[in-house]
This record gives structure tokens, C-alpha cells and sequence, in this order.
């Protein structure tokens, strides 16, 4: 019989080898060859850890008032100061990490996985296309951010219903992305071959199509995910996004902005959290376009 002991050490042991082999060789060659996604890589993972484990990185909790302590400078007791109701914004930030984070994720999920599906069918559905893309085209002429606004405007105030709300802003902009590629893909001889031969639909587009959008997908889905994020914190800016009950960099800075020549920490501590965050994913995006391109990857 074989001891669990000895064998969740050996487990252990293997693992710490392979972090050590890639940290070593592998992490080195990576970042010689596409530098900048290794550093939005880490970032977001050191923003995705601070989410994680914020109630264990913040001293206090973020909503905890204490009128005594209002609209203390960063020290060493608040390291990122106090606001005006004496809350810690250290804390504050550490738990606003985890919004926006949540509704960047969500929405890069959701607007790719909807959007995909459309612009599958509308790509080989040749009747359905016009009509679609012309309901795409109806949403894509007004700007993304009034859409949210006006979708949060019928719903009250949640994380959900931002997520909802951006989601669908974003949609078309990816409909139109896998629409072009596919009307590409559709004319390629293996395809014409797939079809000639009687194979359904649905297998051809998962055999033959996903695998060829997936690159450029991914990468728009980076994008995405970081405008997602921005558009957040300006709806939780304008009090039309998170609740204020929540905080969230948005919400953050919002009650802020009327304490900002006499306190401007209280809005440069969250804005400098969300600017990391949104720019590491575009590198991350980017270092994802110039590793999955073939044509940039002969390049470098």
C-alpha cells in the first residue's frame, strides 16, 4: 500500500522542480523574446493575488467610519491615508480590486462566448447576416459608455447590471470581429472541401473555423477586458455603476473629487491601481498578438 504521505511529497517535490525549471530557464526566455507580456502577465497576477486575498492585506475594514481619523495624510498607521469619513483607503483600494477585476474578467467572457456564437452563424448564415449586422451596426454607432449609462439607467445599481450593461456594449464590436474572419475563412478549399462532403455545419465551424479565430480572439478579448474596467470606473464615477456601499476604484475616486486640492492622494492611490491594472492587460494583449501572429513571430 502506498503511503499518501510519501506520496503527496513527491508530488510536492515535482511541483517545486518545475516552478524552479521555468522561474530559472523558461521565465528568462520568455521575457528576452516578448518583455512586455511578461511584465502585464505579473502585474496582473499580483493584482489578481491583492483581489484574492484582500481581507488579508487590509489593516481595517474598508467600510469602517471613524469620524476622528477624516482626511489623514498617508503614514505609517494609513499608509494610503483616510477620507472624509475616516476610512482607511488602503483597504478601500485592496477591496476595489476585487470589482474590477471581476467586472473585467466577466465581460471579456461574456461579450467573447456571445459574440463568437453571432458572428459564427452570421458568417455562414448569408440570409441572416443582413439582418443582424444591421442591429450591430444600430448599436455600434452609439458610443459604448453612453450605451451603458443608458442600460444602467432602466436597472439599479449592482455589479451584475454593470457587468450586463457593458457586456452588451461590447458584443457587436466582437460579432464584427469574428463576422470578417469567418467571411474570410468560409472561401479557404478546406472548407469548400468540408462542405462538399456533407459534413454538418456545426462540426465544420468547430473543426475548421474556431481554431483559426481563436488568436485574434483572445487577444480582443484582452482588449475588451480592459475597457471594461475603465468603463466601470466611469460609471461608479458618474454614480451610475457599483453602489457606493461597494468600493471600488470608481466609487473611490468619485467621493473624492470634491476633496482633491486638499487631499489628492485620495484619488492618485486608486487612479494608479486601475492604470496598472488596464495597462498591464493591453500588454498582456499585445505580447499575445506578436506571440500567436505566425507572420510577427518570424520577425523577432
Amino acid at each position: 500500500m502506498i503511503n499518501s504521505n510519501a506520496l503527496n511529497a513527491v508530488d510536492w517535490s515535482v511541483l517545486i522542480s518545475k516552478v524552479r525549471l521555468f522561474m530559472s530557464v523558461q521565465l528568462p526566455a520568455l521575457y528576452k523574446r516578448y518583455p512586455f507580456a511578461v511584465i502585464g502577465a505579473a502585474t496582473l497576477l499580483l493584482m489578481t493575488f491583492i483581489a484574492i486575498f484582500a481581507p488579508l492585506l487590509a489593516t481595517v475594514d474598508p467600510q469602517a467610519v471613524a469620524p476622528l481619523n477624516r482626511l489623514k495624510p498617508p503614514s505609517w498607521e494609513y499608509w494610503f491615508g483616510t477620507d472624509a469619513l475616516g476610512r482607511d483607503v488602503y483597504s478601500r483600494v485592496m477591496y476595489g480590486s476585487r470589482v474590477s477585476l471581476t467586472v473585467g474578467i466577466s465581460v471579456a467572457l461574456l461579450s467573447t462566448v456571445i459574440g463568437l456564437a453571432i458572428g459564427l452563424i452570421t458568417g455562414f448564415v448569408r440570409w441572416l447576416d443582413a439582418i443582424v449586422m444591421r442591429i450591430m451596426d444600430g448599436l455600434m454607432s452609439i458610443p459604448s459608455i453612453l450605451l451603458a449609462i443608458a442600460l444602467m439607467a432602466l436597472t439599479k445599481a449592482s455589479i451584475e447590471n454593470v457587468i450586463i450593461a457593458i457586456t452588451l456594449a461590447e458584443v457587436p464590436r466582437v460579432v464584427r470581429l469574428v463576422r470578417s474572419l469567418v467571411l474570410g475563412l468560409r472561401e479557404q478549399p478546406y472548407v469548400e472541401a468540408a462542405a462538399a462532403s456533407g459534413t454538418p455545419l456545426v462540426k465544420t465551424l468547430l473543426r475548421h473555423i474556431l481554431p483559426n479565430i481563436a488568436a485574434p480572439l483572445l487577444v480582443q478579448a484582452t482588449y475588451i477586458c480592459a475597457s471594461a474596467m475603465i468603463t466601470e470606473a466611469i460609471l461608479s464615477f458618474i454614480g451610475a455603476g457599483t453602489p457606493p456601499n461597494i468600493p471600488s476604484w470608481g466609487n473611490i475616486m468619485a467621493e473624492s473629487r470634491s476633496l482633491f486640492q486638499i487631499a489628492g492622494y485620495l484619488i492618485l492611490f486608486p487612479s494608479i491601481f486601475l492604470s496598472a491594472t488596464v495597462l498591464a492587460v493591453n500588454y498582456l494583449g499585445d505580447g499575445l498578438r506578436d506571440a500567436l501572429d505566425p507572420r510577427l513571430s518570424r520577425r523577432m
